[in-house]
């Protein structure tokens, strides 16, 4: 791909990718042209086989404060086809990151607020810094908080009850809630955020590549599915799993008192 401009990237390790929402001064808000550059990204990375894990995050105080009001003029003057069109690219950009075959870790610095709350949803995995805020701000600008997978994701994390009072209140959630209800999986000094994240994403690396993407995919999958139908996935997923070269070798290296060495083949 091109060289975004609305975001920054950074082989942080073997096998991790961050990406840095990098437009600061406007607290890392979404444009038309951010949505196209993060599904040009997700599009490069589904081939990245040495990719073992990505990492999102935002530069200076916040983490993403959803759309740009300022790139929204226009949007009362589009069609209503023509309106659906623009929602299709921008659902289907953080769509695409949730469907990447690695892991997807969000390091939270600051305020996740509308699409930049269902940014940080599409992950799999949060870690928020102390000044972690979240909100579904959609209802306070007219609109539904049914957009970008928020509607979807909130309430499998969190359950439906809370998801509505987030949903219809669009309040915001602090760090020590966020924990607390499930929407984070903890929080993490500032100073180390993204330094812990870092060590998450090193220590998924060090296993399996083809047993994590398989764990992520009967994870996403079998959120939705009846239990025989879960179990055949997970049958099939470790059935090839066993064809491959890693699994042999880690028989071999926790005989051998060592670390394996996998090669995702």
């Amino acid at each position: 791909m091109m060289k975004p401009e609305t975001f920054l990237l950074e082989q942080a390790a073997d096998g991790v990718l961050v990406m840095t929402l990098n437009r600061p001064d406007r607290l890392n808000s979404m444009t038309t042209q951010m949505f196209a550059e993060l599904d040009d990204l997700a599009r490069d990375l589904r081939d990245r086989t040495e990719l073992r894990v990505l990492i999102m995050t935002g530069a200076g105080r916040a983490f993403c404060a959803g759309f740009d009001l300022d790139d929204a003029d226009e949007l009362a003057d589009l069609s209503p086809m023509g309106m659906l069109s623009r929602q299709d690219k921008a659902a289907r950009s953080l769509a695409a990151l949730r469907a990447l075959p690695m892991p997807v870790i969000a390091a939270v610095n600051g305020a996740a607020a509308g699409g930049g709350f269902a940014l940080a949803l599409a992950a799999d995995i949060r870690l928020a810094s102390p000044a972690a805020r979240f909100n579904a701000a959609f209802v306070r600008i007219g609109l539904s908080a049914g957009d970008l997978g928020t509607s979807w994701h909130l309430p499998r994390l969190i359950g439906p009850g809370r998801a509505a009072e987030i949903a219809f209140t669009g309040r915001f959630v602090e760090a020590e809630e966020a924990e607390r209800i499930g929407l984070v999986n903890r929080i993490v000094p500032a100073e180390t955020l993204l330094d812990e994240t870092l060590a998450m994403a090193a220590e998924i690396a060090t296993n399996s590549p083809g047993g994590v993407q398989l764990s992520k995919r009967a994870l996403q999958s079998n959120l939705d599915t009846p239990f025989w139908a879960a179990l055949e996935l997970e049958n099939r997923g470790q059935a090839l799993l066993t064809r491959g070269e890693d699994m042999p070798e880690a028989l071999r290296a926790f005989k051998e008192h060592r670390a394996p060495v996998f090669t995702g083949r």
